[in-house]
């Protein structure tokens, strides 16, 4: 039997392209710039296999296989940095994660808008401000000298003296994820609101005279709604688990007193190869760290394919 013939798919796509020319103009920058600072910086990656010179550049520099990698392995400082990455990881997705989507359902049960309306704007603040300025309040809050939690704690009899809470190792889990609940919730729960929005309004009022309360329609029909939107942020948020965080942790832990549980893979990275000029090494243990974050981000999307959502 004789092949149909097709049109020029190749010329079918630049006659759809300059269609829509105004729209590919928009996103043509977009792609430069993914283009220029994710995927051409990925020649770099090759000093993870090489004892990097500086002077001779990655072309120049003598290659060592896996070296840095079994040096990353049998560092002392790697079940501590290991440990402190997952469990503070742990900790944001347990904490973190459910906290906008609790926001969002709580705001979306207010009826009085201006109340809302107010809710919403100082939740949504804290985002905006940079860790430099959020670790100053924090600083501030629990100084030892005239700080706020100590003055309170003191008024209620509940200690003798001021705690310098920032320089006891065990209260600094507790502070950093309190503070990145703070700080991310209110914008966070931007997306579940407008998720919350979508839903057909019919359902609450079928189920209002059906006798289900405000609590069993949250239950029965505005979570199972947003579902999909939970899961999506839920698979990203498992490719994250090794994303401890930067900024907030070493603004945060700047005492090295604090190191053992604060040093996490992105500090360590920080600090071996930054401070201290190795950046083979660094370069293997990022590396490191993104494999597995890739790997758990595909484990995950296969996982919520059964729930028939997916990234991909």
């Amino acid at each position: 039997m004789k092949a149909v013939s097709r049109p020029n798919q190749r010329n079918s796509y630049w006659k759809q392209f300059w269609k829509q020319w105004d729209l590919q103009s928009m996103v043509i920058p977009g792609v430069i710039l993914v283009f220029i600072f994710s995927y051409i910086p990925m020649y770099g990656v090759l000093m993870a296999f090489q004892q990097y010179d500086i002077f001779a550049g990655i072309s120049g520099s003598r290659w060592v296989g896996l070296m840095n990698f079994r040096m990353f392995f049998d560092a002392p400082e790697f079940l501590n940095v290991m440990r402190n990455t997952i469990v503070i990881s742990l900790l944001k997705l347990v904490v973190s994660f459910p906290a906008p989507i609790i926001l969002a359902l709580m705001l979306n049960e207010v009826g009085n808008m201006a109340f809302k309306r107010f809710i919403q704007t100082v939740s949504y603040l804290p985002y905006f401000l940079s860790w430099v300025i959020v670790s100053g309040f924090v600083f501030s809050l629990l100084s030892v000298d005239n700080g706020t939690v100590n003055i309170l704690l003191e008024r209620f009899n509940l200690i003798e003296h001021p705690i310098n809470f920032l320089a006891i190792p065990e209260y600094f889990w507790s502070i950093l994820v309190s503070v990145n609940v703070w700080k991310e919730v209110g914008f966070a729960s931007i997306v579940y609101l407008a998720a919350i929005a979508g839903v057909d309004p019919t359902l609450y009022e079928a189920a209002s005279i059906d006798g289900a309360s405000r609590f069993k329609q949250i239950y029965l029909i505005t979570l199972p709604s947003i579902a999909p939107i939970i899961i999506i942020f839920m698979i990203l948020a498992i490719g994250n688990i090794l994303s401890a965080g930067f900024e907030d942790i070493l603004l945060l832990a700047n005492n090295p007193i604090l190191r053992d549980y604060s040093d996490v893979i992105d500090t360590y990275v920080y600090r071996v190869g930054i401070l201290n000029a190795r950046f083979s090494y660094a370069t293997a243990v990022g590396l490191f760290k993104a494999v597995i974050s890739v790997g758990l981000l595909v484990i995950a999307n296969k996982i919520a394919r059964r729930a028939d959502v997916s990234l991909w």
